[in-house]
């Protein structure tokens, strides 16, 4: 217990250190990666989505050993899948996951979120860091 009330104390030390930047809006970072969540589209045929998963499940891991796919998850709450992709371009990104079986057969469709480093740690590094 005492653990966590000192890594609770150092982590608001340091919201609170980089809280001005919060106020101010973002700088600029790299996309570095890009944060995809997969649904099965409302409406989809079950049937066909199983008939196809094994082929997807394939080609998904094909690109995870071709160093795209960088991590991936299920979601708890619904049917679907999270990936963290080791893709820059959002199109680029997009266009892949629409090559995928579930993608080609619509029956899969994914909401993208370019990913980049924690811009306000810049207030860790001080005013140089701008």
């Amino acid at each position: 217990m005492k653990f966590l009330g000192r890594y609770l104390a150092g982590a608001s030390s340091a919201l609170a250190l980089a809280a001005p930047a919060f106020a101010q809006p973002p700088q600029p970072v790299p996309t570095t990666r890009i944060l995809a969540v997969g649904t099965i589209v409302p409406g989809a045929d079950l049937a066909k989505v199983t008939a196809i998963l094994p082929t997807e499940v394939r080609a998904t891991a094909k690109l995870y050993l071709e160093g795209k796919i960088d991590q991936w998850y299920s979601q708890q709450d619904r049917r679907g899948v999270v990936f963290i992709l080791n893709v820059t371009d959002p199109k680029a990104a997009e266009a892949m996951l629409e090559a995928l079986p579930l993608g080609q057969a619509h029956l899969m469709k994914f909401e993208l979120t370019p990913l980049g480093p924690l811009s306000p740690l810049r207030q860790l590094l001080g005013p140089s860091a701008k």
